[in-house]
């Protein structure tokens, strides 16, 4: 082949790792073993450049260890179930178990010629019945253990979709794919006892020292570790049977500064008297359409209503704080009940201005002890202040120390008690839709819930269902949730919900180790491969993904299926930044961007010569029309050089624009190397004077680039990779030294460039393939420099260096150094008074 073809080269040597399997993992005492695994997607149809970015580092890190002689793990599966599909079968028909399929089968396609070292016989999508069926065994096992549970509970519903939303999907209190207000309402559901693991999964960061300090922050920032304090205010008057309202509070230091009560519309005391009170009752019910995240509380506006109680403050004989309702206090953290504190909290001082409610400073300095009324919002002070009314003679400062002391004190007051709570709640795994996996449970009139045996599993989604209607097409199927009961035999109906589709994705890595176990997991296979070596991943999966998973692997060694050693499943994670590219657009009469294709903009102008308006370095968005087909890139210019370019530009962690130029220039960089190689087989024979010079450079280029791997410092290995090429371009040296030089090049390519370099290496003679040659060893007296510059100074400044044989002789480093023209002109003939020569290092001369 005298030209690089790219798609001539790409496709024979994929063959030939297909032949050879290679990538095929197998136990293998004889090795160390290495599990690298990048998060699977979920299968909208299409590939974009941030999968192939993902997946390439991964296969970078895969190719690396299997030449360092590692028995590599490195599989790939889909996170097939979810609403997506869903609406699919209702936009356009058809049934979501093939809208799902369909879409594998096309990304397949499209992933194949990337050239990845996958284990493909390990596949499968989460849909596959022979993947819930062993979820679901997964779930009765757990349920066994005490670690699921059912309870009514109030949940995020869309009133379109007809589902349960998690918080984090609701967007301004809709629905996020509906747009629908959002409804709060009470639901049976089932939970996962993930709460209970919440100091744990918190210790357990410390140990995680291969993760990103900001994702440990974010899961730390999650579980949400807080001790307050819980104490009682006394009702002014009984009311429905309350005499107390119990009240959680993180800044008990300010409890000198309330001015008011505020219950969740879910307290219970708040419940009980929307009983007689119908405009509080319409009141919560609006309330309700809200969403119940803290962030949508922060944004929504604060809104209250009186509910004419009052209780005493626990501090001020005489002094009553009126009792609201409001729509910015959580049921699910703490009592449901707070003590606002103006003065102190953005938050508290919104509703305070709004209803007219006294704001508070609680804290004065040491010689002042007036409360000020009706303050300004004063922020957390540094300084040594005095909490008003606290023990005579305590002085603490602000932050923990004013909380903990006043916490003491209030328990010797026997006001309350020191609470530790965490914000993490449990797990609410129920959803209503049909693309899931069923839970497995039969509600049977005598015996209630009643697991599912599990001979019977698993139990398998109807495929005659239709999405005429909105909501789950399980509670409308004429016989699906029809069953015996598992317990008594009597004529029982199945649970119709399916499990969130997070559950899918919070063990699929167990699952690698054993895809085709007639058990969740294999004892000997999960042993030998677990746990996950490097996990690769966008930063938007930080928290929920990443902490379900950790629960999972804890609940899985719990119930047998994981040994203890894989209760943390990932030992390395890496967080890669986002492909970016530019959005082209114009505007229409009314001002609105109209976006453009990249292939339709040619020199910033359309073809009718419009200017476009450029946004650079723009996620890429189908809306925006900015994205980038992989599939026309690797038609193009092959996958080596898609794989290249989105190495190359940038860190691995940070985003990574990309461009016609940066690919057509790493393109013709690719051929340039391929033509360098066909050049050096051509050369005669023979030695040449440069083939130290270049052997020294190749030792060097080996360990830098061996260096960028092992730190994920891949765009830094393709430079030195660069550098080489250009001194092997240049070099003198014989053809012996040039083939070795052009090899190792190849081999330290080949993560990278896989079928470039197992052209170069089969071009050059290479034995067998280049993929599973061992990894190239820096030879530590080769990146020695025989000589050395040294700088010489004259009266400490510098004037001049020499480079001279590392090992020359101190007198002889003298006599070069005084010879040098900037020295002669200094001495102006006369003798220096002093010469030192530090060996190696630097001369000065004294004039």
């Amino acid at each position: 082949m005298a030209r690089y073809s790219a798609a001539e080269i790409e496709t024979k040597w994929q063959q030939a790792w297909d032949k050879a399997g290679i990538f095929t993992a197998r136990r293998d005492q004889g090795k160390p073993k290495y599990y690298v695994l990048e998060m699977f997607p979920y299968p909208s149809g299409r590939i974009h450049m941030g999968h192939v970015r993902n997946y390439t580092m991964g296969d970078v890190i895969a190719r690396y260890k299997i030449a360092t002689g590692h028995n590599v793990l490195h599989p790939m599966g889909w996170d097939a179930f979810g609403m997506p599909a869903e609406n699919a079968a209702m936009a356009i028909g058809g049934h979501p178990k093939d809208w799902t399929y369909g879409n594998i089968a096309d990304m397949r396609a499209q992933m194949k010629p990337l050239g990845l070292s996958i284990d493909w016989s390990r596949e499968f999508a989460t849909c596959d019945p022979e993947y819930y069926g062993q979820q679901q065994a997964l779930f009765l096992d757990m349920l066994d253990a005490g670690l699921v549970y059912r309870k009514n509970a109030v949940v995020n519903w869309d009133p379109v979709d007809m589902t349960v939303l998690a918080n984090e999907q609701v967007i301004d209190g809709k629905g996020w794919r509906s747009g629908a207000e959002v409804e709060r309402r009470e639901l049976t559901q089932w939970f996962f006892h993930i709460a209970d693991y919440a100091e744990d999964l918190l210790e357990a960061l410390d140990g995680l020292d291969n993760w990103p300090a900001k994702v440990r922050l974010m899961q730390e920032n999650w579980i949400g570790k807080s001790r307050g304090l819980q104490m009682a205010f006394d009702l002014s008057a009984p009311a429905d049977g309350f005499e107390q309202i119990e009240v959680y509070t993180t800044r008990p230091d300010t409890l000198a500064g309330a001015s008011f009560i505020a219950l969740s519309t879910d307290h219970p005391l708040a419940r009980a008297l929307e009983d007689g009170n119908p405009e509080l009752a319409a009141f919560s019910a609006e309330c309700r359409k809200g969403g119940t995240t803290e962030e949508a509380l922060e944004k929504a506006e604060k809104r209250g209503f009186n509910t004419g109680l009052t209780v005493r403050h626990p501090l001020y004989e005489g002094q009553e704080l009126p009792v609201w309702v409001a729509n910015f206090v959580l049921m699910d953290y703490g009592t449901g009940a707070i003590f606002g504190v103006p003065a102190h909290d953005q938050r508290d001082l919104d509703f305070a201005r709004k209803y007219d409610l006294p704001v508070i400073d609680t804290f004065v300095a040491l010689d002042d002890d007036t409360r000020v009324e009706n303050a300004a919002f004063v922020p957390p002070k540094t300084e040594k202040v005095r909490w008003i009314d606290q023990p005579a003679g305590v002085d603490v400062a602000t932050g923990q120390e004013a909380i903990d002391a006043t916490i003491d004190w209030a328990e010797q007051q026997g006001l309350g008690k020191g609470v530790t709570n965490y914000r993490l709640r449990d797990w609410g795994l129920s959803r209503q839709r049909y693309w899931g996996c069923p839970i497995p449970v039969v509600h049977c009139p005598d015996c209630g819930a009643v697991p599912e045996k599990k001979e019977n599993l698993p139990v398998r989604l109807p495929d005659d269902v239709c999405f005429d209607k909105p909501g789950n097409p399980l509670d409308r199927h004429p016989t699906w949730a029809l069953a015996d009961c598992p317990a008594c035999g009597k004529p029982a109906r199945r649970e119709t919900d399916t499990m969130d589709t997070f559950v899918d994705s919070s063990w699929y890595f167990a699952r690698f180790t054993s895809p085709h176990a007639a058990t969740p997991t294999d004892e000997e296979d999960a042993a030998y491969w677990m746990n996950v070596d490097q996990y690769i991943g966008g930063i938007e999966h930080a928290i929920l993904h990443l902490l379900y998973s950790r629960f999972f692997a804890r609940a899985m060694h719990q119930t047998g299926h994981l040994p203890a050693s894989a209760i943390e499943p990932f030992d390395a994670l890496f967080t890669q930044g986002m492909v970016t590219h530019e959005i082209y657009q114009t505007r229409d009469e009314q001002g609105r961007p109209v976006y453009h294709l990249p292939e339709d903009v040619q020199d910033g102008k359309l073809a009718d010569g419009t200017e476009v308006e450029i946004i650079h370095s723009a996620k890429m968005s189908k809306s925006k029309k900015n994205v980038v087909d992989p599939v026309h890139i690797i038609d193009a210019y092959g996958a080596d050089t898609a794989r290249w370019f989105v190495l190359s530009d940038s860190p691995p962690e940070r985003d990574v624009e990309w461009t016609a130029s940066g690919a057509e220039a790493t393109h013709k960089y690719l051929a340039r190397v391929w033509a360098l190689s066909e050049k050096i087989a051509a050369m005669p024979e023979g030695a040449g004077k440069g083939d130290d010079a270049l052997l020294r450079d190749m030792h060097r280029a080996i360990f830098d680039v061996t260096q960028g791997i092992e730190s994920f410092g891949f765009n830094a290995a393709i430079a030195r990779l660069y550098a080489f090429t250009n001194v092997l371009a240049k070099s003198d040296a014989g053809k012996a030294a040039k083939r070795q030089a052009v090899m190792v090049l190849a081999q330290l390519m080949s993560p990278m460039t896989p079928h470039l370099s197992e052209a170069i290496w089969h071009a050059q003679g290479g034995d067998g393939l280049v993929a599973i040659a061992p990894w190239p060893k820096a030879d530590e007296s080769m990146l020695i420099d025989d000589s050395v510059t040294m700088p010489i100074q004259i009266n400490g400044k510098r004037r001049a260096e020499i480079s001279v044989p590392r090992d020359m002789d101190r007198a002889e480093v003298e006599k070069l150094a005084l010879e040098v023209e900037a020295v002669q002109k200094a001495l102006a003939g006369t003798a220096p008074k002093k010469v030192i020569v530090v060996p190696g290092r630097i001369v000065n001369v004294v004039v």
